[in-house]
């Protein structure tokens, strides 16, 4: 007979970083995980309150909050995308993460959110991941680049994940720190994470040259 687990209802404030041309599932894929987690609130912050475009600009996704209104989140999410170039030489946007950073539990990234992660000087000398394509990138802003999926420092408070998907890894893998193994277990049966796609080419050395050339081909991972 299974032992009852009580989740203990705690307050959970999250904070996700939106800007324009933000990769959507990079974003939603840990906020599907995270805003389940007994006691979250997850709020969507970026520079002004209102709708930014994903990379395509065909979705669009709404800041709720000001980065001078969300002060002292638990958790932070910084998704990648295109649009993440512009934030690795904003001063605001920098300068809200170091002060966010100082008393999160945990501050993350997904894909090329990362970069900004290192921009702020939150991964020097650390090993790090991101989007497989942009891997020399995080290694010339003094992180220390790695194709592992998800990677944690958990004495540093940071968790990064690689490209899209993995923010959904990452963010299962956060459920079990900020609560316990079952609930993170449940999250991922109440979301019906039980992957089995129909190739194997999620990462370059799986998919090889031709499928890795055409990947390219298609444009989407250009900066």
């Amino acid at each position: 007979m299974l032992e009852s687990v009580q989740v203990t209802k705690t307050s959970l404030q999250i904070a996700v970083v939106l800007f324009p041309r933000v990769t959507a599932l990079d974003a939603i894929g840990p906020y599907e995980i995270l805003q389940r987690l007994p006691g979250a609130t997850v709020t969507f912050v970026g520079h002004q309150r209102g709708e930014v475009r994903t990379d395509n600009g065909f979705l669009g996704l709404s800041i709720d909050q000001t980065f001078e209104d969300e002060v002292a989140p638990d958790v932070v999410v910084v998704p990648g995308g295109i649009g993440s170039r512009a934030l690795l030489e904003d001063e605001v946007a920098l300068g809200w993460l170091r002060g966010a950073h100082r008393t999160t539990r945990f501050t993350t990234s997904v894909c090329t959110g990362s970069l900004i992660l290192a921009a702020a000087g939150l991964l020097d000398g650390l090993t790090a991941t991101t989007h497989w394509e942009n891997l020399d990138d995080l290694a010339k802003l003094g992180a220390v680049p790695t194709s592992d999926r998800v990677v944690e420092h958990l004495d540093r408070r940071i968790v990064t994940a690689a490209g899209v998907s993995s923010g959904i890894d990452m963010a299962l893998r956060l459920a079990e720190l900020l609560t316990d193994r079952v609930t993170a277990q449940a999250m991922q049966l109440i979301t019906e994470y039980d992957p089995q796609p129909p190739f194997d080419a999620g990462s370059p050395a799986a998919a090889g040259p031709e499928v890795v050339a055409r990947a390219r081909e298609i444009g989407l991972l250009k900066d």
